[in-house]
């Protein structure tokens, strides 16, 4: 393209790896200070003193995302005073290049053919001096691109921040909800305002009771796949469900595994209905619990890692969720779950002997509704950084390529209206 040009990086960047300074955690333990520690991949800890004091470029030199530069950044910037241990290459723009133009250059390149495989990937500098960015030659053009993806990245930022703050207030308010819960005007009880007593669990609202989940509800265990079993390939209206599916607290229920008519009929016993609660047994995952709500009429088989717990009365599954993943009962866990070959468990009748808070049902709704209502709002926030980071990754496909000068994008879009 007139007026770009390809850069190796030692063209356009100073090389600054002659002034690291490694220093073991043991003695960092004893220099305890102010000044970020970085390495390979972000911030390692904080020192007593800096090497540098200026906006940097760092690049790991071994143990770096290489092969996930896609989805993960391969650079990252830094400023103001520092230190900067041997695993991460440091990088300051030449005179005739934009730093933060450099940057994006390199922020998600794919570099996988410079690096050197052993137990650790490595990025000696011999060949990042060869590493080539394609760049405009004209510094005011780079700087105009950067200044559009840095508009990105703040917005971003701000987002991510928001996003941060919403789940630290979610997280107070779970346990307000779930320890004080929701008079009938709609307001959070204060012992001030209501009256609370003593019971095996902590001060609780007079209208509360504490009791076993046994009372409540039916906990059974899951199967895994017999011998000799596979999953199905195509669609067979029967499916598995597996911790693996509820890592992150939501299902998604499109990603369940089918099973054959024939291996379904061996394991109907441990189907899994719609409204019933699942919570993991085993594993780094132990305790995770949610409501099995599917959007689709196949019936479903659960894991052995699991367990099944069916209401009997009139309670909702997703309060009982609530206190299952809240603090009062994960402080349950951590007391009664049992070490197996050094993975932990958490036998049936432990589960059944949870103490739970119940509120009447018309408050276990309140309850659910209150934390539904927030999580949609945060819902939001997460679909529009979704967005965001879409976008920046349109405009680095287009303007880091060259597919759009800077001009003409300029004319398109109001990136400061981002």
């Amino acid at each position: 393209m007139e007026g770009w040009s390809s850069f190796a990086v030692e063209q356009c960047c100073d090389i600054l790896d002659s002034m690291r300074v490694p220093v073991n955690a043991e003695d960092r333990d004893k220099r305890i200070g102010e000044i970020p520690y970085y390495g390979a991949n972000g911030l390692q800890g904080y020192i007593d003193d800096f090497i540098f004091d200026e906006p940097l470029i760092l690049i790991a030199e071994d143990g770096g995302y290489f092969d996930e530069f896609a989805t993960r950044p391969i650079a990252y910037r830094i400023k103001g005073k520092s230190w900067v241990n041997n695993h991460a290459h440091v990088l300051r723009a030449k005179e005739a290049f934009c730093q933060d133009a450099v940057f994006y250059n390199l922020e998600h390149k794919d570099i996988q053919s410079f690096i050197v495989g052993g137990t650790r990937s490595k990025l000696n500098q011999v060949a990042l001096r060869t590493i080539t960015l394609t760049l405009p030659t004209s510094k005011i053009e780079q700087t105009k691109i950067a200044e559009i993806l840095l508009t990105v990245d703040r917005a971003i930022e701000q987002t991510e921040a928001l996003i941060a703050k919403q789940q630290r207030i979610k997280t107070g308010l779970m346990q307000d909800l779930l320890t004080r819960g929701i008079d009938e005007h709609g307001n959070l009880r204060t012992e001030k305002n209501h009256k609370f007593k003593d019971s095996p669990l902590g001060r609780i609202p007079v209208e509360w009771e504490v009791e076993g989940l046994n009372s409540r509800a039916l906990v059974k265990g899951g199967k895994r796949l017999p011998t000799g079993h596979v999953y199905a390939e195509g669609d067979t209206s029967y499916r598995y469900l597996q911790t693996t599916d509820f890592i992150n607290k939501q299902l998604i229920y499109g990603a369940l595994h089918y099973l054959p008519a024939k291996t379904f009929r061996v394991l109907e016993r441990y189907e899994i209905a719609d409204g019933d609660v699942f919570i993991s047994i085993a594993g780094v995952n132990l305790g995770v619990a949610g409501v099995f709500r599917p959007d689709f009429e196949d019936r479903t088989i659960l894991t052995e890692n699991a367990a099944r717990i069916h209401i009997v009365t009139d309670e909702l599954p997703e309060y009982l969720a609530l206190q299952l993943n809240g603090t009062t009962v994960q402080r349950q866990i951590l007391e009664n779950k049992g070490i197996g070959a050094g993975v932990p468990k958490l036998a049936l009748f432990r589960i059944q002997q949870f103490l739970i808070p119940w509120p009447s049902k018309e408050e276990q709704l309140q309850i659910v509704r209150r934390l539904q209502a927030f999580n949609s709002s945060m819902h939001k926030e997460k679909d529009e950084l979704g967005k965001i980071r879409f976008l920046k990754t349109a405009l680095m496909q287009d303007l880091l390529k060259g597919r759009k000068r800077v001009t003409a994008l300029m004319k398109e879009t109001d990136v400061t209206s981002i």
